[in-house]
């Protein structure tokens, strides 16, 4: 039998290459809404993020989520992302 691939994406936070669905992603809707992707296949430009506590604040003082969206995180959304958080 043939080995699957794994998709690979690099978090915004860490700036580590982990697995698809290891991390969260966040999106940027064609018609400019920024909200996060429960489902990882809507369209629009996305960025990942690890669902650690470390690299969303990491990212959120580096401005990283922003710059790679190219538009500015709604405060529901940072919430979002908190709430989704696992604790090591």
């Amino acid at each position: 039998m043939k080995k699957r691939r794994v998709p690979m994406r690099m978090c915004v936070g860490c700036q580590e290459m982990r697995p698809k669905k290891d991390l969260l992603r966040v999106v940027r809707t064609p018609d400019q809404r920024v909200e996060v992707d429960r489902t990882g296949k809507k369209s629009g430009r996305g960025v990942y993020i690890c669902p650690h506590r470390s690299c969303l604040e990491t990212a959120l003082k580096a401005r990283r989520l922003q710059r790679s969206l190219e538009a500015d995180l709604p405060p529901e959304v940072i919430r979002e992302l908190e709430d989704r958080l696992v604790e090591i």
